[in-house]
């Protein structure tokens, strides 16, 4: 799986933002036993969870300092992950990877390179 990720950028706190992630897999493989998640490293911190989506189902899990703001979706047509963030903060400034892993691993398998997000007060 090789996932490649965009939309991030600079916002005011209170705005919003969208980031994507396109997922390509090998030939004759699906998602289908994949969870995708939103992952955030922000400078001198550690990398933290933000939300996922179940591919199959469609279920989703998030973070509790960004549920309410945060919404993961997924487009199994285009293969594609989105992560619409509201309210954005200050806080939520940081380093943002996209990841997928086989439902089941306790640990993400494939990653995508960050995009930035900054949020200003």
């Amino acid at each position: 799986v090789q996932l490649q990720a965009s939309g991030g950028g600079l916002v005011q706190a209170g705005g919003s933002l969208t980031l994507s992630c396109v997922a390509s897999v090998s030939s004759g493989r699906t998602l289908s036993r994949y969870v995708m998640g939103w992952l955030r490293q922000a400078p001198g911190k550690q990398r933290e969870f933000v939300g996922s989506v179940l591919w199959s189902a469609g279920k989703t899990t998030y973070a509790d300092s960004v549920e309410g703001r945060f919404a993961v979706s997924r487009d199994k047509f285009k293969n594609t992950v989105h992560l619409q963030m509201n309210n954005l903060q200050p806080e939520d400034t940081a380093l943002y990877y996209c990841a997928a892993k086989v439902l089941g691993n306790s640990n993400y398998d494939y990653w995508g390179q960050g995009t930035q997000v900054t949020v200003s007060s």
